[in-house]
């Protein structure tokens, strides 16, 4: 699966949300400060060309919803990035997320919970 620049990201979050909007939704639902209308234009150019996104033609209104969902693309960015720098060990990036305290016991107790879970 292709990534996403920080830009493209952001508004891909934004069509996730909406499920389907035209420029002027996605603008509107954008934090500040906002992009142009046309740099939005030419990122949502971008996202239909990566097949991230889709058209609905209404006249000379354009309305854009999600290719592929977000759930997809965070599985894809998550593998990359474990398999990026943490040369793809799961339990790596879990060691390191537990060295640098940004995993808990507690959080660490449930997940082995949802394994035990999911391998019954």
């Amino acid at each position: 699966m292709k990534v996403l620049t920080k830009a493209e990201e952001q508004v891909m979050q934004v069509v996730w949300k909406l499920k389907e909007g035209f420029i002027r939704d996605i603008m509107d639902a954008l934090p500040p400060p906002k992009p142009h209308q046309n740099t939005i234009a030419t990122i949502l150019k971008i996202l239909m060309e990566k097949e991230f996104v889709g058209i609905k033609v209404f006249g000379r209104q354009h309305q854009y919803y999600p290719l592929v969902s977000k759930e997809t693309y965070s599985k894809s960015s998550i593998k990359n990035l474990v398999k990026g720098y943490f040369g793809g060990s799961f339990s790596e990036a879990v060691s390191f997320m537990i060295k640098e305290n940004n995993i808990s016991l507690e959080d660490l107790e449930t997940l082995l919970q949802q394994l035990k879970k999911q391998k019954k």
